[in-house]
């Protein structure tokens, strides 16, 4: 068998979209990255395999939708991918990564061992599948975004499993007594309407549920066809990793069973008529596994007062969502699936989450950070886990760069990480942006409108403001230099159009869009004044991301951004626009 050994600044290990934010961010920051996914396509849950769509916190504010670089992907999927196929998503995830410089990717590569040497990780070893390869990778920093905490056993990391009790620390929905009872997993379906009927015959080895009593919700739990039911879950009373095939089996049982009934013995079979089971997921999602017991360890009690933590570099804002743990099989399931805790859309999540009790060099983020059972039914879902991966990813950068432990990032370089995440897109409850002189010393003026808000550190609507510079095609903006300076870059971010849905969903349309924007800028150019010269130095006809960067790197006595065309709307906005 052949060995390859890797040496790196970061290894992440575990490429869903917690660990694509994190990948992505560090080697965007200037370090070497690896990232090893035990999968043939990244995205995990919202995969090809999987198909879950991405919730956040803008279900219960679409001015809360996450942004930074899951946005990025998603603006560039629409622009991508029309159909809404999960093959193009997965290369729009794929291409991002792959051929991102400074990072490498390991894909079909399944972590299995980990050298230690005191509190401090040398190296990891995956298995790749495909090449019968193993890969022994060192880096200075080491990310575990693999979900069920992958790195926690291998290192000797402390971590738990199950739900607190309601003592522990003092949390009015955990249970009485703590138990190891998680979420369970699902396995989806997808089903296609076509133009004439289409028998349906189950396996004989799939469970009959020949009335609507004999399923969650009855008659109510399903309406749609087009995608399978969150409610299909089990394995919340076995070990979610361990028992994982066998609980696969069971739920393949229950997905066959469920269209058996939709075809043949639903109410609304007629209307099932000419649909065709087209897509069953034979992987199943996880909703909990391990956690690591971290440096702080966020509960339901911190989501419920907003968490306003100092060193918040994340944040969430899907309400508690805890999901009975004995799943499909149980009795009580059928009475009440899974139980809604109100939760403040935006909470911060600090981080010291995502810093593992007694390591020097592991970070963690996503559904394996530290929660409790309470907190984590509201930050396990991708939007969230996303915004951490970035948070962790772009921390971890700055540890190497300035020589620090992950930990004394948080301690001493908390303001530093917060503003390069905000200069990134991402929004952080309660922390605003700042600017380097240049952005705030200088004249800005607008051919219509108040532009002001351009710099006032808000980059989204907050607070009944919108917090935006109104305008459309033809106006423009503009910075006046006190004299002329040197411009490295400018940076600007457009209207995505938070009102509207921009992730692949599963139940018909559901508002989903499946082209960029309306609103959003398609076509701009930014001129720069040298002396009494006006000189276009950037033009774009084709633009479909909220966060632009664009570089200038000249000296200049004024700057400005000329708004060109839309996709599609007469009017538009923009959130910021400043020099770098």
């Amino acid at each position: 068998m052949k060995t390859e050994r890797h040496q790196v600044d970061i290894a992440v290990v575990g490429g869903g979209l917690t660990g694509i934010c994190a990948a992505l961010s560090a080697a965007r920051h200037g370090v070497k990255v690896a990232l090893v996914h035990d999968r043939p396509v990244l995205g995990g849950a919202c995969s090809s395999e999987m198909r879950v769509h991405i919730g956040g916190a803008d279900s219960q504010n679409p001015n809360m939708r996450e942004t930074g670089i899951l946005e990025e992907l998603r603006l560039e999927n629409l622009r991508r991918n029309p159909q809404s196929s999960y093959s193009i998503w997965d290369t729009v995830l794929y291409e991002k990564v792959k051929f991102q410089p400074g990072l490498e990717l390991f894909l079909n590569t399944s972590c299995f061992q980990a050298e230690t040497q005191g509190r401090r990780i040398k190296n990891i070893t995956g298995w790749q599948l495909t090449t019968e390869t193993t890969h022994i990778i060192s880096a200075e920093v080491f990310i575990d975004c693999s979900g069920d905490g992958i790195l926690a056993p291998l290192t000797g990391a402390a971590w738990r499993r199950g739900r607190e009790a309601r003592s522990e620390f003092n949390e009015s929905h955990a249970p009485e007594k703590a138990d190891e009872k998680t979420m369970g997993m699902t396995c989806l379906f997808q089903a296609r309407a076509t133009d004439k009927p289409q028998p349906f015959e189950p396996p004989a080895w799939a469970y009959d549920f020949p009335e609507e009593d004999d399923l969650p919700y009855g008659e109510a739990g399903h309406r749609y066809f087009a995608m399978g039911y969150w409610w299909m879950e089990v394995g919340g009373e076995k070990d979610t990793i361990h028992d994982a095939e066998k609980m696969r089996d069971e739920l393949l049982k229950i997905v066959y069973g469920v269209w058996d009934h939709i075809k043949n013995h639903c109410v609304h079979r007629e209307k099932a008529a000419n649909w065709v089971l087209d897509w069953i997921q034979f992987l199943p999602c996880r909703r909990e596994s391990r956690r690591y017991l971290t440096e702080y360890i966020m509960t339901q009690n911190d989501v419920e007062a907003g968490g306003t933590f100092q060193d918040t570099v994340a944040y969430g804002g899907w309400p508690m969502d805890d999901h009975h743990p004995g799943g499909f099989l149980h009795p009580d399931y059928k009475k009440q699936a899974t139980i809604f805790h109100p939760a403040p859309c935006p909470y911060g999540i600090s981080y010291r989450v995502f810093c593992p009790r007694g390591m020097e060099n592991l970070l963690c983020a996503g559904r394996c950070a530290g929660f409790t059972h309470m907190a984590l039914s509201s930050a396990r879902v991708m939007g969230t886990c996303a915004t951490m991966g970035q948070a962790v990813g772009t921390a971890a950068s700055l540890a190497v760069k300035e020589g620090l432990k992950p930990l004394a990032v948080g301690q001493e370089k908390i303001k530093t990480l917060q503003q390069l995440l905000l200069r990134d897109d991402c929004f952080l409850p309660w922390v605003k942006q700042e600017f380097i002189p240049l952005t705030d010393s200088a004249l800005l003026t607008a051919s219509a409108g108040d532009p002001e808000v351009l710099r006032d550190g808000w980059n989204r609507p907050l607070w009944e403001h919108s917090h935006r510079w109104e305008c459309q095609p033809g106006q423009e903006v503009t910075y006046t230099l006190k004299k002329s300076r040197l411009v490295s870059a400018v940076r600007i971010v457009f209207d995505s159009a938070f009102h509207r849905r921009i992730t692949m969903s599963h139940h018909g349309n559901y508002g989903q869009l499946n082209a960029p924007p309306p609103e959003l800028v398609k076509c701009f150019h930014i001129r720069i004044r040298q002396g009494r010269q006006w000189n276009t130095i950037f033009r774009t006809e084709n633009n479909c991301q909220r966060l632009v960067v664009v570089p200038i790197g000249k000296e200049a006595e004024a700057v400005s951004l000329v708004i060109d065309g839309t996709w599609g709307s007469s009017h538009t906005g923009v959130y910021a626009f400043y020099l770098e």
